[in-house]
């Protein structure tokens, strides 16, 4: 990939940049966040009318060599480097330049949430059907593969015309309290009806991690070796408490909402954590042994917290017939906290337990003096570079100790499509209505100061 010029759109358009350079230092550039569904926009390449001038620019582009981030990270770390992609985003010909070139993972941002593969069907369900468990028939909701299956078919298709570049997928997410339907937790899957006995519900659970797993990654899925692991539970830990979230993390909010922002009624139902460890036993019992089953979680570097996480992953680990392969430390933070010191200390206590730790859906939230302006846009940069910097070295750090970092995934792309424009203080999202600039490239798909910090290989 090189380095682009004022018109990165029509360059990609019209010259098709995918050249790319080997890892180095750059000192020139130096010198200068499980999310709701986000309200994602599809952009149109613009191309240039002077035809003079994108000659110009292309052959200006074409002078300054871009390292590839994702051969950087694998001979400085070892590991994984993602980016979440969700909507119309892999439609966005520039956007999908930068996830060929730079990464070799992918996150489907909300594609493989429960509710969209109950077809976005939130207030009521879908529709039933008939299925067989253990010998038992049952009745289960109509399960949608479309939304993941289009950008799963266009990642197979780079794939298949890319053997040498290919690009894996993180599963996400079988178990969360948020966007999972609340119908999906009573009888008749209708909410106006009383809650199901957690008997009941472990017979959905296990069937539905049956169903998606089998559908992606079983012998006969045409996905199977697209993907290397998947997160089984995801949040389930409280931020109040530091304990296991329950159905009253917020009181002001109704347990009978669509789609929940904090209560569960994962919790609601079971009335203990039980329904966490059967869902690892569940995920382990139909995944193949090559796929990785993850815990992922946010504020994870908060001590309180952390401790919380711990002994779940502990109690998770000495149950029967589970596996945990990796924490994901979610990396929701911001360029004012927490320190890289919390990134370093957090990443080995979940490294002594479980061995290896992924940063699973990393940005930065802006300082609270940014405001979007060109004046504060440098000072701003110059900030989230340094953050940036200190907490991969971090990362570092901790792996020179002795813990397994196995992927770093950032939550996005380009800084318009940034979940933190869209949402306002859940799961490590930003204040309301204020002016971010999380991600690696800026919103003309340019690479930013904090780029180049993953770049460096020396």
């Amino acid at each position: 990939m090189r380095r682009y010029g004022k018109s990165l759109a029509a360059i990609l358009t019209a010259a098709s940049l995918v050249a790319l350079t080997a890892c180095g230092n750059s000192t020139k550039t130096q010198e200068s966040a499980d999310m709701p569904v986000a309200a994602v926009q599809e952009t149109q390449s613009q191309t240039e009318t002077n035809e003079e001038t994108e000659m110009t620019e292309t052959q200006e582009a074409l002078t300054e060599e871009v390292p590839a981030l994702r051969d950087c990270v694998e001979q400085k770390m070892g590991c994984r480097v993602g980016c979440a992609v969700t909507g119309k985003e892999p439609w966005d010909i520039p956007l999908w330049n930068l996830v060929t070139t730079h990464f070799n993972a992918v996150t489907l941002g909300n594609e493989l949430k429960p509710d969209s593969l109950f077809g976005y069907s939130v207030s009521t369900c879908p529709g039933t059907q008939e299925a067989e468990l253990n010998g038992e028939t049952i009745t289960v909701p109509v399960l949608n593969y479309d939304g993941p299956e289009k950008i799963l078919n266009k990642i197979k298709q780079w794939n298949d015309a890319n053997p040498d570049r290919t690009i894996m997928v993180r599963g996400h997410v079988l178990v969360w309290h948020s966007q999972t339907p609340e119908w999906f937790f009573h009888e008749d899957y209708d909410k106006t009806k009383p809650y199901v006995t957690p008997e009941e519900m472990d017979k959905r659970l296990e069937w539905y991690i049956r169903e998606v797993l089998t559908h992606f990654t079983g012998e006969d899925s045409p996905y199977k070796d697209m993907f290397y692991g998947w997160d089984v539970v995801n949040e389930a830990i409280s931020d109040a408490t530091g304990s296991y979230r329950t159905d009253k993390e917020n009181p002001n909010e109704d347990l009978l909402e669509d789609r929940h922002g904090n209560n569960s009624s994962w919790w609601h139902v079971y009335g203990n954590e039980d329904f966490i460890i059967h869902a690892f036993q569940y995920a382990n019992k139909y995944a193949p042994a090559s796929l990785e089953l993850y815990y992922n979680d946010y504020n994870e570097c908060q001590a309180k917290k952390r401790e919380g996480i711990i002994k779940l992953l502990e109690t998770v680990l000495a149950a029967d017939g589970t596996r945990i392969d990796a924490m994901g430390m979610q990396g929701h933070y911001g360029v004012d906290g927490p320190s890289a010191n919390d990134v370093e200390v957090s990443a080995k206590a979940y490294g002594k337990v479980v061995g290896s730790v992924q940063i699973t859906e990393w940005d930065l939230r802006a300082s609270d003096g940014y405001d979007g302006s060109a004046e504060s846009k440098e000072e701003e940069y110059e900030k989230q570079r340094k953050t940036y910097n200190l907490m991969y070295m971090a990362l570092q750090s901790a792996q020179n100790a002795g813990v397994k970092v196995s992927g770093i995934t950032f939550w996005g792309t380009v800084d318009k499509y940034s979940w933190l424009n869209f949402r306002s203080d859940v799961g490590g999202g930003s204040k309301k209505d204020a002016s971010q600039c999380p991600l690696l490239f800026d919103g003309n798909y340019e690479p930013k100061p904090c780029f180049y910090v993953f770049t460096q290989t020396e």
